[in-house]
């Protein structure tokens, strides 16, 4: 059996506020560890019946960075949902969420800008 050890490293100020989040895995191809800005980790414990997570950004994670942050994991959602259990009307209702939500934070924006 092959097994990945993923590292998660997280760089925190004297606030206890993330400055800096860097991952590697050992069955990645990257020589280097990855920087990120943000990240969202979510497990699924089946005695409890209970999803846990760890959602943490960074100081310099922008507000328009994490609109499309969100956009982008919840299409993916829509697509891991697809795959494990082919139920394409609630993956579209997923997707057309998302895409309603990223065009409400698009037109926010743009009134902010504005004024």
């Amino acid at each position: 059996m092959q097994q990945s050890t993923i590292t998660i490293d997280v760089t925190l100020d004297d606030k206890k506020v993330p400055e800096q989040i860097s991952w590697s895995a050992t069955a990645s191809t990257a020589d280097e560890a990855r920087k990120a800005k943000a990240m969202m980790l979510s497990f699924w414990d089946g005695a409890d019946k209970a999803a846990l997570r760890i959602d943490l950004w960074t100081k310099e994670m922008m507000v328009d960075e994490m609109a499309d942050f969100f956009y982008q994991t919840m299409m993916t959602m829509a697509d891991s949902f697809d795959r494990a259990t082919h139920q394409h009307e609630l993956v579209d209702d997923l997707k057309n969420f998302a895409e309603s939500f990223y065009g409400k934070f698009r037109e926010i924006q743009l009134k902010e800008n504005k004024a």
